[in-house]
């Protein structure tokens, strides 16, 4: 089995760019979901799912400079700590971030319709919903683009690996759950399978809902009053993952 797509964005919710590597850290992929958008009515972190379209805003933070293509222009600088301190909801938990100076504020809130703010974590995975890796695989996706007769990208579950499994039986990566996995110089322990909610419905570019994703898995992928698809995962050693890497789960 080997990587055929690495997947992450510097900016929750944004479009979830193609990488051709990854470093893992013991706190999860360098460079993953390093900042946020704030609405600061409501002291909580924007969501994909009742934003549709953050995901067309392409982020890239490089040498640290923060670059985001939002549609029509593109805003830039360098994210400086403006001192200022929010405390906000992440999914029914609260964490603390910091706001960030520069020209994201203007621009994601005149794309949005309502006033928000670029902000960055203080603690590393307080705005991960669940593991800081996860992982997909193509066994998977090619059973749901055969139900729902048509081919979907794994770029819709934003998964950090898209893994090819070749033959092997659909959902394969459920018995990797409590056993260690090798990606590239990189060991992660898979915890558990991921649930999912409607984001899957949204086509990858633009945030127009185009489908029925959740709803066909919903027939045959509900357990424990989820609907799930795919795996998360802790790094237990960290190291360097390219596109074509190896991956291997240990022996169960």
């Amino acid at each position: 089995m080997r990587i055929e797509r690495i997947g992450f964005t510097p900016l929750k919710g944004g479009r979830h760019m193609t990488h051709d590597l990854v470093d893992l850290a013991a706190d999860g992929p360098v460079g993953d979901r390093v900042f946020c958008l704030v609405d600061r009515s409501r002291s909580r972190v924007l969501r994909t799912v009742e934003n549709p379209t953050l995901v067309q805003g392409a982020a890239r933070w490089e040498a640290g400079v923060l670059s985001v293509d939002l549609p029509g222009h593109t805003v830039e600088g360098i994210p400086s700590p403006s001192g200022e301190r929010l405390d906000v909801d992440y999914w029914g938990r609260a964490a603390t971030l910091e706001v960030c100076a520069g020209p994201w504020a203007e621009a994601y809130s005149e794309h949005l319709g309502y006033d928000v703010v670029l902000a960055r974590s203080l603690t590393a995975g307080e705005i991960v919903y669940g593991a800081s890796v996860t992982v997909v695989t193509t066994s998977s996706m090619r059973l749901l683009a055969r139900r729902i007769g048509r081919a979907v990208g794994s770029e819709r579950f934003r998964s950090t690996f898209l893994v090819d499994t070749g033959d092997a039986e659909p959902h394969v990566e459920d018995s990797w759950v409590g056993r260690e996995l090798r990606l590239g110089e990189a060991t992660v322990l898979v915890r558990a399978i991921v649930p999912r909610c409607a984001v899957v419905d949204l086509d990858p570019e633009t945030g127009i809902s185009d489908a029925p994703v959740l709803r066909k898995l919903a027939d045959y992928r509900r357990g424990d009053g989820e609907i799930n698809f795919g795996v998360d995962a802790m790094v237990t050693t960290a190291g360097r993952v390219r596109t074509g890497d190896l991956a291997e789960p240990e022996r169960g």
